[in-house]
Order: C-alpha cells, then sequence, then structure tokens
C-alpha cells in the first residue's frame, strides 16, 4: 500500500470515527425515519419490524422532557413494545389492521391496530413540538410542549389527564437544557428537527390511510 493509500484510508477512518462520536440522538432518529420513508411499497406495505425499530428511539425525548410527558413515554413505550410482539405474527403495518378489521377488534384494548393509532399519536405529537420549537429561537419549550400536545393529544385525554399535563408543564426544562441533554447545539438541534419533521409527515399520514380506506374513523 502506497503512503497516499494509507493516508486516504486513515482519512476515512477518522471520519468514520467522528460520525460515530458526534451521532446525537435527534440525528439518529432522524435517520431512522428517512430510511424507514423508504421501506415498503403500496404492493408491499410498511414493514412492521423495522417501524418498531424506528419509534422505539423516540422515547429518548419523552424522557428529556421530564415529568410533564412521563404519561406519554409510558404509554408510547408500552404500545411500541406491544407492537414489538406483533411482528413476531405480522409482517406489515397493513396485515394487523386487516387481522383486527376481520376480527373486529379495531379499537379493543391491547389490540395491534389501537397500538398502533396510539403510537403514530406519538409520533405526532413529536412532529407538532418540534414544529413549534422551530417557529420561534424566543418561543420557550413550555409554550411549544402546550401547543404541541393541544393540538395532538388533548382531544382525545380525559379532564383529568389534561389537568394532570397541564400541571407538568411548570416542570419542563428549559430549551437551553433540552438541547443540552439532547447533545445538541439550536442551530444542529433544527437541521434535525427539520429531517425528523420531513420523514414523518408521510409516514403520519401513510398511517392514517390505513384506517381511512378500511372505513374506519379517526376520532378516538
Amino acid at each position: 500500500m502506497t503512503h497516499s493509500q494509507q493516508m486516504n484510508e486513515f482519512g476515512n477512518s477518522l471520519r468514520k470515527t467522528l460520525k460515530m462520536v458526534t451521532k446525537t440522538p435527534l440525528s439518529t432518529i432522524a435517520q431512522a425515519f428517512e430510511e424507514l420513508s423508504q421501506c415498503g411499497t403500496k404492493d408491499e406495505g410498511l414493514p412492521l419490524d423495522k417501524f418498531c425499530d424506528a419509534c422505539s428511539l423516540v422515547s429518548v425525548l419523552f424522557n428529556s422532557l421530564g415529568l410533564a410527558f412521563k404519561f406519554a413515554e409510558m404509554e408510547y413505550v408500552a404500545k411500541v413494545g406491544n407492537l414489538v410482539e406483533a411482528s413476531k405474527r405480522f409482517a406489515t403495518l397493513e396485515n394487523i389492521v386487516d387481522a383486527d378489521v376481520g376480527n373486529g377488534t379495531v379499537k379493543k384494548q391491547r389490540s395491534p391496530s389501537r397500538d398502533l393509532r396510539r403510537v403514530r399519536q406519538g409520533l405526532d405529537l413529536v412532529r407538532a413540538l418540534f414544529e413549534q420549537f422551530l417557529s420561534s429561537k424566543d418561543y420557550s419549550l413550555r409554550n411549544a410542549a402546550s401547543t404541541a400536545y393541544a393540538q395532538v393529544c388533548a382531544p382525545y385525554h380525559t379532564w383529568a389527564v389534561r389537568t394532570a399535563v397541564s400541571a407538568g408543564m411548570h416542570t419542563l426544562p428549559s430549551r437551553e437544557q433540552l438541547l443540552l441533554k439532547l447533545n445538541e447545539t439550536d442551530h444542529s438541534a433544527k437541521k434535525k428537527m427539520r429531517r425528523y419533521i420531513k420523514a414523518s409527515r408521510p409516514l403520519i399520514d401513510y398511517i392514517d390511510k390505513l384506517y381511512i380506506s378500511r372505513k374506519i374513523r379517526l376520532d378516538w
């Protein structure tokens, strides 16, 4: 191997190492959903195991938000876990919805279709939170989270849950504290949040259409 080749190999190795060192939760999540958006076709369906792999990464974001979103983290993690179990029996998202439609169990507690609906809600909550975060540098995390929750989750929660969430908003970290937890700067976080938003929107629409195309309303 020539000296030039050795230097090129060293340079490639260094770049790979730096990439691994600088990988953060946000970059991992953004990349996972970008890759997921490329999976499957209209005929083949979206692989359930790959969907679960990507979704499992999102729980770290709920954890970073502290007590205010503890309810969301616990429910989200449980539902993703249920879908992981379902992936041992079903290959695609379409398969689980079709099976529950056939059994009349779409809205039944612990049914894969109900769990999918709740996980989809979690993904949309993160999407809405990121959009609010990006809307203004002066926008506090508390305001961003409150607006995102009101848009995505509040319409489906009881008064007791909504009240508990509202009280918990006072415990949210500051914008700067969240960035520190995620090992990001304001600039780097915004880039990765935009990547997640772009990748997750079509996925969320895709899941909604699984229900709508089977004449299942989304108001639950």
